[in-house]
């Protein structure tokens, strides 16, 4: 069975690199990234990336996160556009996998009207509980728009096959999940941001915010054990690693060891 993986710059955001590494001057500029999967028995994104509204008015769209974030966000950069470029109709994908329900994870699922969303039961739940949306920085606009929902727990192979898992990396929010790929003979996981940076994997540098630091250590530990395991990790916002990844329309593959 075939299957392709394609990549996409789905914005960029400046924030104060001490967000992602605790104790860090200055900002960063980080790719907002997205995937499609296309397996035979259908088609899936992770993580969706903005909301198109934050290329116009991102101030009104983030409320009080737009003091932090500097939103860097083209018309055509949006996912139906990334997939229209790759001539995929939004209402041809099957499933939106968000790794978590933040503002650049899960803002283009409105442009996906068909998915189901595969999501964590506890990340769900926690995107709809009224403390955790003022503490944890959710905002159901960005994921509340009708889809049918398929809530899981740990890991949940979505075709059937074994070729693309969703697992649990919780830490950075309460249901945190990555996904892991395998390609050809190759397996890739993206980590979303269970791991920021690749600072974060090699010295478990971590960031100033995540949810439950114990769970976050949990889940590098994880990724690193499957990193060592021969796994390719594209850690959630690296800049300098993304340059390192290939966009669409060619194909995440024979990319082992560019990491």
């Amino acid at each position: 069975m075939s299957l392709n993986v394609y990549a996409f710059t789905c914005g960029w955001l400046t924030l104060p690199a001490a967000l992602l590494l605790a104790g860090e001057k200055g900002s960063l500029t980080v790719p907002v990234p997205s995937y499609l999967i296309e397996h035979p028995k259908g088609r899936a994104i992770f993580d969706s990336g903005l909301h198109v509204d934050t290329q116009t008015d991102p101030e009104r769209r983030l409320g009080r996160l737009s003091s932090f974030h500097t939103v860097g966000f083209k018309p055509g950069e949006e996912i139906a556009a990334r997939l229209e470029s790759l001539d995929v109709a939004p209402s041809k994908v099957d499933f939106i996998i968000n790794s978590h329900l933040h503002f650049d994870h899960c803002g283009g699922n409105e442009q996906l009207p068909n998915a189901t969303l595969l999501i964590q039961r506890r990340e769900w739940e926690a995107g709809h509980n009224a403390e955790l949306i003022e503490s944890v920085y959710y905002d159901p606009h960005d994921y509340d728009h009708g889809h049918k929902v398929k809530m899981i727990d740990g890991e949940h192979d979505v075709f059937g096959d074994g070729s693309v898992v969703c697992i649990p990396t919780h830490g950075h929010t309460p249901g945190h999940q990555s996904l892991r790929v395998r390609i050809g003979n190759d397996e890739v996981v993206m980590t979303g941001d269970a791991c920021y940076l690749q600072r974060t994997l090699d010295n478990f540098h971590l960031p100033t915010a995540m949810y439950d630091r114990d769970q976050m250590l949990e889940s590098i530990r994880r990724l690193r054990a499957l990193r060592d395991g021969g796994a390719m990790i594209i850690t959630g916002h690296d800049p300098d690693l993304w340059k390192t990844i290939p966009q669409a329309p060619e194909r995440l593959a024979a990319v082992r060891g560019a990491a």
